[in-house]
């Protein structure tokens, strides 16, 4: 067996890497990319034992100029400097009722700092700091890959009658090819609402959605909440012809759901159900929509980030919950109630934090604060006019929703 050691490519072969190989390699950037690799700057130590201080230092300096907003996914280190908390959207709206502040700088994801910049005024620049920061789920649907897919549609000759609904958690690219195509954003909390909406559009019997880029939420809401069944429901797999899918199979369903999940909800299995259930007798199991359809079919409660965090404050004293999202949420959560007896665990025996989430830590926040701090914004969030205008047009109509 021969071992190949060089870490170079051989030139007499001529083979270079591919762009993803350099992206992976940290060689290349691409700004399009939910996943950037650069964070220009000497970051702090994480070591640094004054990172704190330097943290309240900046911003204090910063005062009313900054406006910090912390997803309930974040380290405990940073929600500290957090002026609100909430979910993905709830934090988008936030930032846009602080039109004074100058800076936003958004400790979450790639997505979520997009809608930030979308929803915020043209002299307030947002901040994510780290670029590396994105979101698996949302990296699943590509603009190329669903401007294709529409041809698809248009080629089996249903696109007239299919309305895109895109989840909160997509890039600025598919929330603009949503607006452009007659189509709403949901979150997880009013995906039913969306859902009925775009049924509403067309003729009942003909009216289709193709939802994006989550199939588990798309399928959960469709079937448990809509009454539709599995058979109503079929996946585009971008990676495939046609999206693996017949013309008869496109044109029978009322649910196209594009081939995307949460890595972290993903995790959450039957088997983690049931074992839960034997381990710790009367637990109660809430889980996120974006969970597999069985293990929500399994649970005894099903929804948003803020549904859950409203379930475990009106829980009584004494009661157990295993719950099936986020760990730092989840262990917050546990930390918070436990004085009032409630006891709350991980649905999942393996730890699973969100990989990405977890990129902003303290070093990253400090380096962004003091740097704004200095004057100098880094790491800063632009979405391009004609993309911000149809995205705000899709994010609009889910404003406008009853």
């Amino acid at each position: 067996m021969r071992v190949v050691t060089t870490a170079q490519p051989r030139q007499d072969l001529d083979v270079q890497p591919t762009p993803l190989a350099l992206l992976l390699l940290g060689r290349e950037a691409d700004p399009k990319s939910e996943r950037g690799v650069e964070c220009p700057g000497d970051l702090p130590a994480p070591s640094d034992p004054d990172l704190v201080e330097r943290a309240r230092a900046a911003k204090a300096k910063l005062g009313e100029k900054v406006f910090v907003l912390g997803h309930h996914y974040q380290r405990d280190e940073v929600i500290e400097f957090a002026d609100v908390t909430g979910d993905s959207f709830k934090l988008a709206r936030d930032a846009a009722a602080r039109p004074d502040a100058e800076y936003i700088v958004f400790c979450g994801v790639h997505f979520m700092a997009e809608s930030a910049d979308i929803l915020t005024g043209d002299d307030q620049k947002v901040v994510l700091p780290d670029l590396a920061a994105g979101c698996s789920m949302a990296d699943m649907a590509s603009a190329e890959q669903v401007a294709e897919c529409w041809d698809v549609l248009t080629e089996a000759g249903i696109a007239e009658q299919v309305v895109p609904v895109s989840y909160m958690n997509s890039s600025a690219d598919i929330k603009a090819f949503t607006g452009k195509h007659g189509g709403t954003i949901c979150t997880s909390s009013n995906a039913k609402r969306a859902l009925d909406w775009a049924f509403e559009q067309g003729e009942p019997q003909q009216t289709k959605v193709l939802f994006l880029p989550d199939q588990h939420l798309g399928r959960n809401t469709a079937v448990r909440d809509m009454g539709m069944s599995l058979d109503d429901c079929v996946v585009y797999n971008p990676h495939k012809p046609n999206g693996g899918l017949t013309v008869e199979q496109l044109r029978a369903a009322k649910m196209i759901l594009w081939r995307g999940h949460c890595s972290v909800h993903g995790r959450f299995s039957l088997e983690s159900v049931e074992d839960v259930r034997a381990r710790i007798p009367g637990v109660n199991v809430l889980v996120h929509p974006e969970c597999k359809h069985e293990v929500v079919a399994a649970a005894d409660y099903v929804g948003s980030t803020e549904y859950i965090i409203k379930a475990l404050e009106a829980a009584p004293a004494g009661s157990k919950w295993a719950i099936g999202t986020e760990l730092n949420l989840v262990r917050r959560l546990a930390n918070r109630f436990a004085p009032e007896g409630k006891e709350i665990v991980f649905l999942d025996k393996t730890v699973c934090f969100c990989s990405t989430m977890n990129r902003i830590d303290l070093p990253h926040l400090v380096w962004a604060l003091e740097s704004l701090a200095d004057g100098k914004v880094v790491n800063r969030i632009e979405v391009d006019k004609e993309t911000e205008d149809f995205a705000k047009l899709a994010l609009e109509r889910m404003l406008a929703l009853p």
